[in-house]
């Protein structure tokens, strides 16, 4: 994974403070992880006894940040010549390789065993196929494939508010496949708007982004045609149990600034583009951030007024 002259400058055994330890599990990955997961688990149908609910939360998140750490040990070489991810524990030279394994691997354990035990063992066969399906399948295998890594390896950010729901229920439903949908359909314009103005970085790393193999006028036009499929999800969330009035409404506001914002980055001319530093696909991406988050508030509102009896 990692040539010699890489392996001279990781850590050694010491050199690390918690913090650096903490920075291996993707915190601003797992806030999603764990918000998602929230929101699968209160809006399904069913009443979660606070501590099971707590415990459920606590075990996806481990689980979430295991995989975060175990990508960083696999990544540790191509981290280091990305000016995005330089400063990660691994290639900054605080945390050493094995340990970054290690602690995945323990926390992967882990975090699976108990969910089992504080829930049901479906949601913890769902947690564990999650790690599996990150670590193995995205971040071994298709992440220096294929361009099309990031749409199939998207399904393992889009798993915990279907665990959270399967963890409440015991069972998948059409609200939890069409949560689990919502965010496999968001991942590629996300990540591609940010492979648009964030090019040089796959490019010296050599990995085979959408905009590295196919060229920015493809990646364009792909985000415009997810972005058209994932509004279809997103308003089809609103009439399911999951949705409501408050969904709704977010959702046709926030779709349509997302179709806007897709059109816009379909419509640019690469020369303006270049001469504007890409304001326009940098406004989608923040745009994006904020998307998702809404979407899943809208659904805990919704379930929130739905249990004080004000919606039926």
């Amino acid at each position: 994974m990692s040539d010699a002259s890489y392996t001279q400058t990781v850590a050694k055994h010491g050199d690390a403070e918690m913090g650096d330890y903490f920075a291996l599990l993707k915190p601003r990955v797992m806030t999603l992880v764990v918000f998602t997961a929230f929101v699968g688990l209160l809006a399904a149908p069913v009443t979660v006894h606070p501590f099971i609910a707590f415990c459920a939360i606590l075990f996806i998140a481990i689980g979430g940040g295991a995989s975060g750490a175990l990508n960083m040990w696999w990544d540790a070489d191509i981290d280091a010549i990305m000016k995005r991810t330089a400063r990660r524990p691994i290639p900054a030279g605080k945390v050493t390789e094995g340990e970054a394994l290690a602690l995945g691997l323990g926390l992967s354990g882990f975090s699976v065993m108990f969910l089992g035990l504080a829930t049901n063992w479906m949601a913890a066969g769902l947690l564990a196929f999650t790690i599996f399906f990150y670590v193995v399948v995205y971040t071994m295998w298709l992440k220096r494939w294929t361009p099309q890594n990031i749409v199939i390896g998207g399904a393992a950010g889009a798993f915990p508010p279907m665990i959270g729901w399967v963890a409440a229920t015991g069972s998948i439903s059409i609200e939890a496949v069409l949560m689990f949908a919502l965010i496999f359909m968001w991942t590629p314009p996300h990540f591609w708007a940010l492979a648009l103005f964030m090019r040089s970085d796959y490019d010296d790393a050599g990995v085979p982004m959408l905009t590295v193999t196919h060229g920015r006028r493809a990646t364009r036009i792909h985000i415009l045609v997810y972005t058209v499929l994932l509004a279809v999800l997103a308003l089809a969330m609103g009439f399911t149990s999951a949705g409501g009035p408050v969904y709704l409404v977010a959702a046709v506001i926030l779709n349509a600034l997302f179709l806007k914002g897709a059109y816009d980055i379909w419509r640019r001319d690469e020369v303006v583009s270049e001469t504007d530093n890409f304001a326009v696909e940098k406004k989608f991406f923040k745009l994006s951030l904020a998307y998702l988050f809404l979407h899943f508030g809208a659904i805990l509102i919704d379930a929130f007024l739905t249990r004080v009896g004000m919606w039926p």
